[in-house]
């Protein structure tokens, strides 16, 4: 089981956010890149503006291509089923790889785009459907803290890339092409590791009806004398769902039997986007040059905030021994409270000088905060809310929403911290208080429950307790 996981995640969530942290290395490099390859075509210089609008369009493409895998990988997730899913998808890396390589000795700044987009494409998939494959796979009582696995290898991800990013390494002006096209390596290793693993036992026997390969795929997963309790929980929610086939993502809307499940997906995941993690990378630079840092070592301290993220993900594994609930809760409540310490600190960082140590302390304790909730236990609950049926269309819904959010908070971020300074933490404090509190209220414990006694929960919500 703990193979499986490293053997899904290396090519799933990492991709994601190993893709996210390079680009920020070799911004430079291609504004030269740019430069140079439309004065050489057009023999005179790019307009700012232009530049401005090009590398807008290599950066933020990426979010497209992430909204358009989210939307096709619940269906390849039915079609292909989950590991097949995975295994086609890095195909769409490896092409990516190759066309990002080739754009600077070709110099065609257009496959650059290309290649940002379909490295989207393959990390909206992988989201969509590497916690798809593991909420199936895990057994209850070890649900959580693999399901921990999709969190620590995207922290995992964005950490490996601060460190292959520096200018030591692939950050250099030489090696920056090299840099974006290295995610195919992550893409041959599951390749190489996925195939010796079997397919999601779920979805043979309840989508397929394949009840010998479920037993085989559950023995190599749970062992010959252990597989017997979980066949059982298969064997029942295939039957409570009485040859049910997969539904699409609209028919969840009109489906009174998951309305509440779907309302905590959409507020938990423009909860997760719209936290405020993202002013916190924005105001990392400022903060620790306030602090004294010099420029030239800040992405060395930069690298301490994903490591931060990632040792968090690590020991969230606790939530298989916390519980979900209190985990998510907790995280939130302390994000509140380190947004209204960094909304002090950052208004009075230039009367004393141990205030910048102060806003530091409160982003490493953010960051923190929210990889102990928000960060890591989303994706769990997703896969734990819904049934088989259900369950590929909700990691759907969830992933378009995940990146319209994370596109919409690109686009008016900069605004609103323009507009409100350090007070747009104040937002986010009060965002992440009501999320608190919508989960307090709405969300039950989903720790050791089957997926029938968690939809016997929410059809209290959903049809009334009676």
């Amino acid at each position: 089981l703990f193979l499986a996981v490293c053997a899904v995640g290396i090519g799933g969530t990492f991709q994601y956010g190993y893709n996210v942290s390079i680009i920020n290395a070799p911004t430079q490099h291609i504004h030269r890149f740019l430069n140079e390859t439309w004065t050489s075509r057009y023999h005179k210089e790019l307009n700012p503006d232009l530049l401005t609008f090009l590398w807008s369009v290599i950066a933020s493409i990426f979010s497209l291509g992430g909204l358009c895998g989210a939307l096709i990988g619940g269906s390849m997730a039915i079609r292909l089923g989950r590991k097949g899913a995975l295994l086609m998808n890095n195909i769409i890396a490896i092409l990516a790889s190759v066309l990002m390589g080739i754009s600077f000795p070709t110099g065609l700044f257009e496959l650059l785009i290309a290649g940002r987009f379909l490295i989207g494409i393959n990390s909206g998939v992988g989201l969509c459907v590497q916690p798809l494959y593991i909420g199936e796979v895990a057994p209850k009582h070890l649900r959580g803290g693999m399901a921990m696995g999709s969190s620590i290898f995207l922290t995992g991800g964005i950490l490996t890339g601060q460190i292959v990013g520096l200018r030591e390494l692939l950050g250099g002006e030489a090696y920056w092409p090299l840099l974006l096209s290295s995610s195919c390596f992550p893409a041959f290793a599951q390749l190489l590791f996925l195939p010796w693993f079997p397919e999601s036992p779920r979805y043979l026997l309840i989508d397929r009806g394949d009840e010998l390969r479920c037993a085989k795929a559950l023995k190599q997963f749970h062992g010959s004398s252990e597989y017997q309790k979980e066949m059982e929980d298969i064997q029942q929610e295939c039957f409570a769902l009485n040859g049910e086939k997969p539904r699409k993502p609209w028919q969840l809307f009109t489906d009174r039997a998951v309305r509440w499940q779907l309302i905590i997906v959409i507020v938990m995941t423009m909860g997760q986007q719209l936290s405020g993690i993202n002013a916190i990378y924005f105001y990392a630079t400022y903060i620790f040059e306030q602090a004294g840092i010099l420029v030239e070592k800040i992405p060395y301290v930069t690298l301490g905030t994903g490591a931060c993220e990632c040792l968090t993900a690590l020991t969230c594994v606790s939530s298989n021994y916390v519980g979900r609930r209190y985990l998510i809760i907790g995280g939130y409540l302390l994000m509140t409270l380190w947004s209204i310490v960094l909304t002090f600190s950052l208004t009075y960082q230039e009367l004393y000088s141990w205030v910048p140590y102060v806003s530091m302390a409160s982003i490493f304790a953010f960051i923190l905060s929210f990889g102990l909730g928000p960060g890591g236990i989303t994706n769990t609950l997703t896969a734990e809310i819904f049934v088989q049926s259900s369950r590929p269309a909700a990691y759907t819904i969830a992933g378009t929403i995940s990146w319209i959010s994370f596109f919409t908070i690109g686009m008016l971020f900069p605004f609103i911290v323009n507009g409100l300074k350090q007070y747009c933490f104040v937002v986010f404090l009060l965002e992440c208080s009501l999320v608190a509190a919508f989960i307090f209220v709405v969300i039950p414990e989903t720790k050791n429950r089957s997926f029938l006694e968690i939809k016997k929960e929410f059809d209290k919500l959903n049809f009334g307790r009676n």
